[in-house]
């Protein structure tokens, strides 16, 4: 479990959502923009319940490992959704490192039917 500490408060969840959360947390911050999340939570009680969290560019978040008694709380979709949405705000960089000697044409391939490249 990984206990999130936001906005003078914290909140208790699961470890993989957790870094999921920090991790579009970041992307949205490089992004400049927000987004609203529900993540499921364990109460001081042992109860389970969820929780809304705002985060974006101003949001400082930190998340650290908690050893507690019970069962550690999993939500795979909303893993696969937060991480879905961080490589969808993933910033595209150029491909670097090719040399300027590089034998680059503008000459298109030109491929058979059979898969067999012409020559």
């Amino acid at each position: 479990m990984d206990r999130i500490h936001y906005a003078g408060g914290d909140l208790l969840t699961g470890s993989n959502i957790a870094r999921s959360l920090l991790a579009y947390a970041e992307a949205l911050a490089q992004r400049e923009s927000a987004a609203s999340v529900e993540i499921p939570i364990r109460h001081s009680d042992g109860t389970v319940g969820r929780a809304n969290i705002l985060i974006g560019p101003a949001s400082q978040l930190v998340s650290e490992s908690e050893t507690i008694g019970g069962e550690e709380l999993v939500d795979d979709a909303l893993v696969a959704d937060l991480d879905r949405r961080t490589a969808g705000l993933a910033t595209m960089r150029p491909v670097t490192g090719i040399p300027a000697n590089a034998n680059v044409t503008d000459d298109p391939i030109d491929f058979d039917w059979d898969g067999n490249e012409d020559a």
